[in-house]
């Protein structure tokens, strides 16, 4: 899984600069059909990558949360916020995608 992810960053490296510099050269009128797709791929980037960051956030923490709480009952209202925060890296990948189709 990780050389997955880290192939896809770098495929995502290489073709990032090529994609730009033919925008770049692009006239510089009203919003072309490229640039709009650029948008949603941008947007799609940053839903997709938050949500599998926080989904492997999310499942460490519970399972170390729940391995805690089998130990030690009273550590269930410690331990269940972390994972609130974890899934938090989820709606900050929507708002910056919400960002991004709007301006």
């Amino acid at each position: 899984m990780k050389r997955f992810i880290i192939l896809f960053i770098l495929v995502l490296a290489v073709a990032s600069p090529m994609i730009l510099a033919q925008e770049t050269q692009e006239a510089a009128g009203g919003s072309s059909p490229e640039s709009a797709a650029m948008k949603y791929l941008a947007a799609a980037i940053a839903v997709g990558l938050s949500c599998i960051a926080g989904g492997i956030a999310v499942g460490r923490v519970g399972a170390a949360a729940m391995g805690a709480m089998s130990e030690n009952p009273e550590l269930s209202g410690k331990a269940l916020p972390y994972a609130g925060l974890a899934e938090g890296i989820c709606l900050w990948g929507f708002l910056v995608a919400l960002l991004i189709l709007v301006m």
